[in-house]
């Protein structure tokens, strides 16, 4: 590179070049929408009456997915611990945590692997990623790794759409999603955003951990290239829908999502931690199970996990 040429960083872009940016304008809108709403912030997601703490720190051959809260969760598969967005943040810009995490991080087994959705800071959090125990492979888009490699990390594994890994008998798929990122003032789509398949051949259900995203055509092509079965879907931070609507999934389009995957389970996530929108987590999940009621799908097809529940699979 030829002395004073600066390059210019890398902005990556969403299918069919969706651009989901507001202007300062579209922000004072809405928060002139929000000063005219009254909303029960009262009411909030419960947490699991019985957490199985021990059980998930000693299990090393069952697999099962539990809901830490917003888009956290804890995956054991093929003996090895899988964190998702690992987020226990009590606060979350101006806002406080609306619902506690369902374990506590210190109850969290020694982890093998961290899936990153993007670096929005509700789905990365390094204050958080110091205290997990374990040295864990961290799986993160194309365009974070120097966020990691500055603060020590070796173990990084960049992706870009498409690209596949194997970590001990499982794939993992790093998939596109429609959304956007930022952490500083000048680094706006300077990494990528996508979600996570997790497959195993024995189980014979392939996990899809949607991350961050409004309704897309990509649906249909992860579900053509992996057919994955068990989705955990964001369904809330969807309101005011004008603005939100590229990024953030409303209830209806999730199931709609869903039908058109022709999954087998669906786990709703990214609702009832933090305040990220309008809308609030007892509101998304009523908009959830009315969609699911009227479309006539069987309700063994979805599981909402309260905070801290564990499905065995």
């Amino acid at each position: 590179m030829k002395a004073g040429i600066i390059m210019a960083k890398k902005r990556y872009k969403n299918l069919d070049n969706v651009n989901n940016q507001k202007s300062v304008g579209d922000l004072l809108k809405w928060m002139k929408e929000r000063r005219s709403k009254t909303k029960d912030l009262k009411t909030q997601i419960p947490q699991a009456p019985h957490k199985e703490v021990r059980r998930l720190q000693h299990n090393r051959e069952q697999a099962s997915i539990t809901w830490i809260g917003h888009s956290t969760f804890l995956i054991q598969l093929n003996g090895l611990n899988i964190l998702t967005d690992p987020v226990w943040a009590r606060r979350m810009g101006a806002g406080k945590r609306l619902t506690d995490p369902g374990l506590d991080l210190k109850e969290i087994p020694a982890i093998d692997i961290v899936l990153i959705s993007h670096g929005h800071y509700d789905h990365l959090d390094f204050a958080t990623i110091r205290k997990i125990k374990g040295t864990p492979t961290f799986y993160i888009p194309h365009g974070l790794k120097p966020a990691f490699t500055r603060r020590g990390y070796k173990k990084v594994i960049e992706a870009n759409w498409w690209d596949s890994f194997n970590s001990q008998g499982i794939t993992i798929e790093f998939v596109p999603a429609q959304h956007w990122t930022k952490r500083t003032l000048s680094d706006t789509n300077t990494s990528h955003w996508g979600g996570w398949v997790l497959g195993f051949e024995s189980q014979k259900q392939p996990i899809y951990f949607v991350g961050d995203t409004g309704y897309f055509r990509g649906f249909k092509d992860i579900a053509e290239k992996l057919s994955p079965e068990i989705i955990l879907m964001p369904i809330g931070a969807y309101e005011p829908e004008w603005f939100m609507k590229d990024s953030h999934i409303n209830p209806e389009d999730a199931v709609k999502a869903f039908i058109e995957m022709n999954a087998g389970l669906f786990i709703p996530m990214h609702y009832g931690a933090y305040r990220l929108a309008d809308d609030t987590g007892p509101e998304a999940l009523d908009r959830l199970l009315a969609e699911w009621q009227k479309t006539g799908l069987e309700d063994e097809k979805l599981k909402v996990l309260a905070i801290g529940e564990t499905l065995w699979l």
